[in-house]
């Protein structure tokens, strides 16, 4: 058996490898724990590794292979999951302190569809506690490091999956997106990112932050890869009332429109750093060298989408987080009364960001404030959606940098929740109005000596990933 080079290995590559009988199913797993064992100690990037699990997930695929079975799609998967995502008999805590001990009575949906698939999972990924974050810092237990600079986030909330991606102990992650959690680790870490559209794939087994806003998807290191597992996973869950059956979608235009938002702080603003826009140019100008349109375009509502998104977000999680109070599961502080229990309980298993966004949730929805800024908040929603519906009447894709700036160091951020939160101003606008979008690496800029990633983001119509998925495999090959 030849050396393989986990960090570069995709699902395709895998899944070739295993058919033409280069290497089993189990020699791959033996590698990726290996690995994981010698790195995850300095990345934190796993909180948890099912080895047992895995060798008898890749048992049963070398037996399907060596029988001449070819109906496994994703043979060549082997999968981090975000620890918000359940896999049944498995611990599932948020990365919270409230969660610590509960393990999942049931497969989310995608874990049910991927293990059908064949996908073999190699653990549960690090996150920001009940996904609230942009740095995996929020962790109860202890940040994720990115593989490029171990000073440096990975990004967040996905950011142990994106990591693990990214540092070679996984093929492919699954993450979850509510305001650019799996596209700004994606960016961050150098790994592709998409978040479907809202309603494509099942939430069913995922614990919602907010409701209207999460999506499951894939952090991959291939388009190509993202575009394998999406369409595994997508699809009508009768567990799931949001989820939708996926219409095929019939755009295939060979050179497309595509849209660059002048709103979108490229001129001026939104602290965009010169070097980033300039490979954000460069991938606009590549496009444009072969073929395909470009067109100025108005989305004249995003410059309120952080606002928005930050009063319908807390509201949401605030409900969500409310089954949290230590009497039916989870961790419980008994106390002398039902109420010094509730309070206790959520006092200990419950971080500071976590109490942050459930006080302004809670404020939000409050009788003097609700019609001053949740119901107001939603009005100007319906704008920004409506944004996007009048835009793509005129373009097929939109194309944005995933990010301001690449990985910011640890502990940069974490004092100034503001600015933290001004790191998911490219993202938001796609969860506010439900449409897919993904993130692919476009070179590198230096920090402090480090070469770090730069993401690019492109954004298509309500169930269009297709569009997405051919212009970032146009693109992936001028990617240095």
């Amino acid at each position: 058996m030849s050396v393989i080079n986990l960090g570069e290995l995709s699902i395709t590559r895998a899944g070739e490898m295993l058919h033409s009988g280069k290497v089993s199913a189990r020699e791959l797993v033996s590698m990726y724990l290996s690995e994981i064992e010698k790195e995850n100690k300095g990345l934190n990037s796993y909180l948890e590794v099912f080895s047992d699990g895995a060798f008898a997930e890749a048992e049963k695929i070398d037996d399907h292979l060596k029988r001449g079975d070819q109906s496994l799609p994703l043979s060549g998967a082997f999968i981090a999951v975000k620890d918000n995502i359940l896999i049944r008999g498995k611990t599932v805590s948020a990365s919270s302190k409230i969660l610590e001990n509960y393990k999942a009575s049931y497969d989310a949906t995608v874990i049910k569809k991927l293990k059908e698939a064949g996908a073999v999972f190699l653990g549960r990924t690090n996150m920001d506690e009940f996904a609230m974050g942009s740095s995996t810092e929020n962790s109860a237990y202890g940040p994720t490091k990115n593989p490029y600079d171990r000073e440096r986030v990975p990004g967040g909330s996905s950011g142990g999956s994106a990591a693990a991606v990214a540092s070679g102990l996984a093929v492919a992650a699954l993450g979850s997106d509510t305001g650019g959690s799996i596209r700004q680790p994606a960016a961050f870490c150098g790994t592709v990112g998409l978040k479907p559209t809202y309603g494509a794939v099942s939430r069913s087994g995922l614990i919602a932050m907010a409701s209207s806003l999460d999506q499951i998807g894939p952090i991959t290191r291939t388009v190509r890869d993202a575009e394998t597992i999406f369409n595994i996973i997508r699809g009508k869950d009768i567990l799931d009332a949001t989820s939708v059956e996926y219409p095929e979608n019939k755009i295939n235009k060979l050179s497309p429109i595509i849209g660059i938002p002048r709103e979108y702080g490229l001129q001026e603003g939104f602290g965009m750093d010169k070097d980033v826009k300039d490979k954000f140019y460069e991938a606009v100008n590549i496009f444009k060298e072969h073929g395909y349109n470009i067109k100025d375009v108005s989305l004249r509502h995003t410059e309120y989408a952080l606002a928005v998104y930050y009063i319908i977000m807390p509201a949401e999680l605030s409900s969500n987080l409310a089954r949290f109070d230590g009497v039916r599961y989870g961790l419980s502080e008994r106390s002398a009364t039902l109420l010094d229990t509730y309070i206790n309980s959520r006092i200990k298993g419950f971080g500071t960001e976590s109490k942050r966004r459930i006080m302004l949730g809670a404020h939000v929805l409050s009788a003097g404030y609700y019609d001053a800024y949740y119901a107001r908040a939603q009005k100007v929603r319906t704008l920004i959606k409506k944004d996007f519906e009048n835009v793509f009447r005129e373009v097929d894709v939109l194309m944005t940098p995933t990010t301001p700036t690449p990985a910011f160091k640890l502990g940069e951020k974490t004092g100034d929740p503001l600015s933290m939160y001004l790191s998911d101003i490219f993202t938001v606008p796609a969860n506010l109005s439900g449409v897919p979008a993904m993130s692919m690496p476009f070179g590198k800029v230096e920090r402090d000596g480090k070469k770090l990633p730069v993401g690019i983001q492109l954004i298509s119509p309500w169930f269009c990933e297709q569009s997405l998925f051919d212009a970032g495999k146009f693109l992936e090959k001028f990617n240095d």
